[in-house]
């Protein structure tokens, strides 16, 4: 016996040779102990027992080994750690060395990373596989578990961290909510195949309504994942989303989606559309693939500049496919024009190549064949160069646009941009000087033919070509002080454009087209589609900037005025609409912002936005508000002039555990609430609770808007769940009001 801290090192070769000389299995056991005794092959240890096996960290008060069997026992205040990442606690364990057995009674485990504990009266573990007989499972403190999971049975792998539940019943305290008979969760974020957390709701319209996300992830670079939905009373349908990884610097994902409506329920709701009446089954697809290091990737070359391949495809056959696809009653779609992109892109350090595709699809019509297209876009861009010490800059772009389409006439564009500046510094750099003229320049080529053409109206091949001068003055000082630091800025600018000359098609539309007050004629957009020229104005603009931070470079304000002064023949629109814009941190945690638009000729603000915000205490409060004058004279609404909406979200957070929010918008000139929305969320380490009320007017064409209300109940037991705040686990959608 010995009094003091013994250290005995066991390598035993456990080989079975005596029975079969093939097999030769070595296994390494460390036991620390202050008091150990050995007669013959079993050897007792007590006081401080420490055993050290294979990944395993195991103390006791009492230990037992025997090396003829390779069988360890340990008794009392048991605890096993493994690999560092769970805990299993017990009053007995043996450990079998041979045959790789290990067993704890009774048996408790703690996983460290995702606060899961097991408890049962047993468990058994042989290699990576624990068997549990039946037992007890949850996130929530053991003293007091809010819920729990029991189950007959279960197995978990403790190095893929998959844990299955065999006849799970979920209890809230001590009252059984929920039954299955199967139960598997991973208790790392590894990608694995299984049911993702489902969303529920119910409404009088569409009835029940239930979608259950299946997950597949088979491989690394890729996964599924499929989302069929029923909805009782509307019909049901299947979504779909697949993800993929096809090389570090590229990755992609398609979606497609098909819902079916009941017969019933669509003679009930259908809508009148501009070509019929509304669909009853919504379908759709969405690709999307980034690529940033494409032409090497793909055509096997090792170029130094950086090229990059973005697609995003997108087809439906009415906007509510996309609502449809969830049940988020926040964010619902009614745009009905889908849009797809692709662009590809070369660039280098002097120049950039690019080529862009899009493609409209309007839902509103029965056919896209009269929509202009731009397929493709072609840029070349020279990026800005230096000559005499940087005096002297310059640059080039060219862009060549085929605007295209099946029926009507169709163009080619061709834009040329080259803008040339000399810039210097004067007393010491407290003045920056600078002239700039530009050359653009645009030819049209027309193809195809008008199926009714219009008489006066012709599309000759022609070219527009203005020479633009920007003379500029600016100056920027800073002045620091002991506890604030001032920069203001001052800027002019003189703008004139000289020797404009059009031929062709340009020659005929330059007057009417750039003439901004023909923009109301309903003829306007036919009449000047195809004109892409942004008309230079005689102006002065005059800039004003100031900036104040603290000692600690934080801004407290920052101030921009900004004024434009014209040279027309139309004296009314001498002076362009005077711009202020403030953004003022009066303290910490309260933050002013304005930006006013004030109009000259009328007299009148045309635009103003104001909001003020506090954020200290757990308190995030933000109060807004948009003003806009349109100055049309002729109104029969007061709406139809001016825009007066109001918005305000507060949050606060009552303690680490209560979060309560609340949103109100309202439109002071229709006189009716837009939105309004309040809630709580009750945030523990195992669960949350979230209960939320909200109202949304939804606008329909041709008639009053409908004033859509829900209530949103979301519950997360973590680990096994997660929290999503665009989506909640039940929504009751309540009775329509217009």
């Amino acid at each position: 016996m010995l009094k003091y801290l013994f250290l005995l090192l066991f390598l035993t070769t456990l080989s079975n040779a005596q029975e079969n000389s093939q097999k030769n299995v070595s296994d390494k056991v460390e036991i620390y102990a202050s008091t150990m005794d050995s007669k013959g092959d079993i050897v007792e240890a007590s006081g401080g027992v420490t055993v050290v096996y294979e990944d395993y960290f195991i103390s006791a008060k009492r230990a037992i080994y025997n090396r003829e069997t390779g069988e360890l026992e340990l008794f009392d205040n048991i605890r096993a750690n493994y690999k560092g990442s769970s805990k299993i606690l017990g009053k007995y364990a043996r450990l079998n060395i041979k045959k790789k057995e290990k067993m704890f009674k009774p048996f408790y485990m703690l996983d460290k990373e995702s606060k899961v504990w097991m408890s049962a009266d047993e468990g058994q573990l042989i290699d990576n596989e624990l068997d549990i007989d039946s037992g007890t499972v949850s996130g929530c403190n053991p003293m007091n578990p809010l819920w729990t999971m029991d189950f007959s049975s279960s197995d978990y792998d403790t190095d893929s961290k998959w844990l299955n539940l065999y006849n799970m019943r979920l209890y809230i305290h001590d009252i059984p909510v929920f039954y299955t008979p199967y139960f598997g969760y991973s208790l790392d974020t590894t990608r694995r195949t299984g049911l993702l957390m489902p969303s529920l709701g119910l409404s009088q319209e569409e009835g029940f309504y239930y979608s259950q996300p299946i997950y597949i992830a088979e491989q690394n670079w890729w996964d599924l994942e499929l989302t069929p939905q029923i909805r009782t009373n509307r019909g049901s349908g299947l979504y779909s989303k697949f993800r993929f990884v096809d090389s570090p610097y590229s990755y992609g994902e398609l979606k497609l989606g098909y819902f079916k409506e009941k017969q019933a329920y669509y003679e009930k709701y259908k809508r009148p559309t501009a070509t019929g009446f509304s669909n009853d089954s919504f379908y759709g697809y969405n690709f999307l693939y980034d690529n940033r290091d494409v032409i090497n990737q793909w055509f096997s070359t090792d170029l130094e500049g950086q090229s990059g391949l973005y697609v995003d495809l997108n087809f439906m056959n009415d906007v509510e496919y996309i609502n449809l696809a969830g049940n988020n009653a926040i964010d619902n779609v009614t745009s009905n024009q889908v849009l797809s992109r692709i662009n590809l892109f070369y660039n280098t350090d002097k120049h950039y190549f690019g080529t862009y595709l899009k493609y409209y699809q309007n839902l509103d019509l029965e056919t896209d064949d009269n929509t202009i297209q731009q397929l493709p876009v072609v840029q070349y861009h020279y990026y800005l160069e230096t000559l005499l010490e940087d005096h002297l800059l310059y640059s080039a772009d060219v862009k060549s646009t085929n605007l295209t389409r099946k029926i009507n006439k169709k163009v080619n564009q061709t834009d040329i941009n080259i803008p040339v500046t000399l810039q210097t510094a004067l007393f010491d750099e407290y003045l920056n000087l600078s002239y700039q003229a530009s050359l653009y320049g645009q030819y049209s080529q027309f193809s195809g033919e008008e199926e009714t053409p219009v008489v006066g109206e012709h599309y000759d091949n022609g070219y527009f070509l203005r020479n633009t001068h920007v003379l500029s003055a600016s100056t920027q000082i800073t002045k620091a002080f002991e506890e604030y630091t001032h920069v203001l800025g001052f800027g002019v600018s003189y703008i004139k454009s000289s020797g404009n000359r059009a031929t062709g098609y340009y020659e005929g539309k330059q007057d009417y087209c750039s003439n901004v007050d023909n923009r109301s004629d309903p003829e306007y957009n036919n009449k000047c589609e195809f004109y892409q020229i942004s008309d230079v104005e005689d102006v002065t603009k005059l800039d004003f900037i100031q900036y104040l931070y603290d000692e600690d470079a934080e801004q407290i304000i920052y101030h921009r005025l900004s004024q434009a002064v014209y040279y027309g023949t139309n004296t009314e629109q001498k002076y362009g609409e005077l711009e202020n814009e403030l953004d003022y941190a009066i303290t910490k945690a309260i933050h002013l912002y304005n930006n006013m638009f004030y109009n000259f000729s009328k007299h009148l603000f045309s635009k103003a936005i104001n909001k003020i915000s506090y954020r200290d205490y757990g308190v995030n409060f933000s109060v807004s508000h948009l003003y806009k004058d349109n100055f049309k004279e002729t109104y029969v609404d007061r709406s139809e002039r001016y825009t007066s909406y109001l918005t305000t979200r507060v949050g606060y957070d009552y303690s680490k555990h209560y979060y309560f929010s609340a949103s109100y918008a309202y439109d002071i000139e229709l006189k009716i609430v837009k939105t309004k929305e309040f809630g709580f969320l009750y945030k523990k380490r195992c669960w949350d609770f979230g209960l939320k009320y909200l109202e949304n007017n939804r606008p329909v064409s041709g008639a009053d808007p409908i004033r859509d209300r829900y209530i949103m109940l979301n519950i997360v037991l973590k680990p096994f769940m997660k929290s999503n705040p665009n989506n909640s686990l039940f929504e009751f959608k309540l009775p329509e009001q217009q």
